[in-house]
Order: C-alpha cells, then sequence, then structure tokens
C-alpha cells in the first residue's frame, strides 16, 4: 500500500511537472511570435525605435531578455550571411517584422528544442539506453524543425492572402493611374480603397508610400515591397514600374500591359487547375467508389452462387 502511494505521489508530481513545462512553453513561444510579428505598428512606433526615444517596455522587449534570447539564439541562427539575410527574409514575408525577429526565432528553436525532450521523457519514462536516445533525439528534433515549417505555412497562407486581390487591386491602379494621379497617389489611394478587403496587400502598399515620403528612392521602396511578399506577380509589377520609370516610359500604358498579362495569368492558373480535378477524381473513384459498385453489383451474385452451392456440397457429402 505505501508503494503504492509513493507511486501516484510520484505519477502526480510528474504530471504537474510536465504541466508546466507544456505551459511555460507554450506561453513563451507565443509571446514569442507574437512580439515578433508586430503588423500593426504605426509610423510613430518606427520613429521611437529609430531615434531610441522611450516607449512603454514589454517584457520580451527588456534588456536582459533581449540579451538571453541572443544568446540562445546563436546556437541555432544560421552561421553564414546569406543564410542569415534569406532567414531574415522568410521571417519578413511571413509577417514577422520586429528588428530581432531572427534572434527570437532562434531562440524559440532552441527552447522547443531542449524543451521538448524533457516533457517526452517525464510523460513516457523510457527506462532503456536506446529508448532515452530515440526520445531526447526524436524530440529535439521535432522541436527544432517544427518552427521551420510552421514558418513556411505561415509564408504560404499570408502569400495567398496577398495574391488573391491582387489583380483586383492592379486594375484600380491602372484606372488610378489613366485618370492623371501620380504613382505615389495612386498607391495611397489603391491602398486606401482595399484596407477593408486586402488589410494585408494595403498595409504593403502603405509601407511603399511611408518609405518613399521618408526619403527612399522609389525604385528601392519597390524592390523592398518584392523582398517582404515574395511574389512572381508583385516582382512582375516591380520590374515594370522600375523599368518604366528608369526609361522615362509611359506608366500608365506599362500598367495596362502588365494587368493585362496578369489577367491572362490568373485565367491560365484557373484553367489548370480545373484541368487537376478530373485526374483527382478518378483516383478518388477508382479507390472508394469502384469498390463499393463491384461489391453493390456482384454481392448479390455472390450470395445466390453460396446459397446454391452450400446445400449441394452438404447433399454430395451426405
Amino acid at each position: 500500500m505505501t508503494e503504492l502511494f509513493a507511486r501516484l505521489t510520484q505519477t502526480d508530481a510528474a504530471i504537474v511537472l510536465v504541466g508546466i513545462l507544456v505551459f511555460g512553453t507554450v506561453l513563451l513561444v507565443f509571446s514569442v511570435f507574437r512580439n515578433a510579428s508586430k503588423t500593426d505598428r504605426t509610423a510613430a512606433d518606427r520613429i521611437q525605435e529609430m531615434t531610441g526615444a522611450a516607449t512603454d517596455e514589454t517584457f520580451l522587449e527588456s534588456e536582459n531578455v533581449q540579451k538571453v534570447a541572443s544568446q540562445m539564439s546563436s546556437l541555432a541562427a544560421p552561421t553564414g550571411e546569406e543564410d542569415r539575410s534569406l532567414l531574415r527574409r522568410k521571417l519578413v514575408q511571413a509577417g514577422f517584422r520586429s528588428p530581432n525577429n531572427l534572434e527570437l526565432f532562434s531562440a524559440a528553436r532552441v527552447l522547443l528544442a531542449l524543451s521538448i525532450p524533457m516533457i517526452l521523457a517525464l510523460l513516457f519514462q523510457p527506462e532503456k539506453l536506446v529508448s532515452i536516445l530515440f526520445t531526447v533525439l526524436a524530440g529535439a528534433a521535432f522541436g527544432y524543425y517544427v518552427p521551420g515549417i510552421l514558418l513556411n505555412g505561415r509564408v504560404e497562407e499570408r502569400q495567398k492572402k496577398l495574391l488573391k486581390p491582387f489583380p483586383d487591386s492592379l486594375d484600380l491602379l491602372v484606372s488610378s493611374v489613366e485618370a492623371g494621379l501620380g504613382l505615389d497617389a495612386a498607391f495611397k489611394r489603391v491602398a486606401e480603397e482595399m484596407e477593408s478587403a486586402a488589410p494585408e496587400l494595403a498595409r504593403e502598399l502603405q509601407m511603399v508610400n511611408h518609405e518613399v515620403a521618408a526619403g527612399v528612392p522609389r525604385i528601392e521602396a519597390l524592390r523592398h515591397l518584392d523582398q517582404r511578399t515574395g511574389l512572381d506577380d508583385i516582382a512582375a509589377l516591380v520590374n515594370v514600374l522600375t523599368q518604366a520609370e528608369r526609361f522615362g516610359t509611359s506608366v500608365a500604358r506599362a500598367l495596362r500591359v502588365h494587368a493585362e498579362m496578369v489577367r491572362v495569368r490568373r485565367m491560365l492558373t484557373a484553367e489548370e487547375q480545373a484541368a487537376k480535378v478530373s485526374p483527382k477524381l478518378t483516383v478518388a473513384m477508382i479507390l472508394f467508389i469502384l469498390p463499393c459498385l463491384i461489391i453493390i453489383l456482384i454481392g448479390p451474385a455472390i450470395i445466390n452462387v453460396v446459397r446454391i452451392l452450400l446445400p449441394a456440397m452438404g447433399g454430395s457429402g451426405g
């Protein structure tokens, strides 16, 4: 009875410890990604960050937490400058625009890679050395690679949100330019009109206007738009506007031609997706519908054959 009570006590203690670790890990990782995203920062916030003005400091923005995150990120952050730039660009494309987004992301990787093996060890309590090594390695790999998978999913989801309203916004941009508005005013007007229907795209267009108003050359601001989105259609738009501004051609005519190309490409993409439906339905019919159909058609015949053969076999046996 004493041993049973001791086992129950150890089990309860392990469950409580696992619960604390899980809650703390989830809360910290959620806070890290929420702090890193900051998609709703205003121009005043960016000015305060650049000038070093005093702001209301959150827990994750404190100096001690930033030092700990920087030290932890050194264990998982890419060493090459090119790899660091690619990862930082992917974080920006996912919507994480914090200046220390790379450090926070790498720190979250390290934290998950260290905490998940501990949680799995407390849950399953392996006794053999092979089981312990497998649990530790599997938990560490899971904790290290899951943030990257979630990041890729976040990038794809955000790109879909940007790409869906892009043709409509491009038509509105063409109409604004042909009506006599300048390119900057046209971007501003499109951003205002599309803010309720497509807030992500409107925010990106507003960012272009803010950069141009802050003194950034328009070509450089357009290139930043391409880097923040990572979409081929927006990259093509940036190239068209860049060439039009560099060679002095008509922006309205270039936008009109590009809008027609985007519309044709959108139609071709829809036709391609429609053409993929038939093979998918064929596979589904072969795997699921055809066996049911065969059972319905041949099933009664098989039952009748069995009913006829069983008495005959019984009589011949007798």
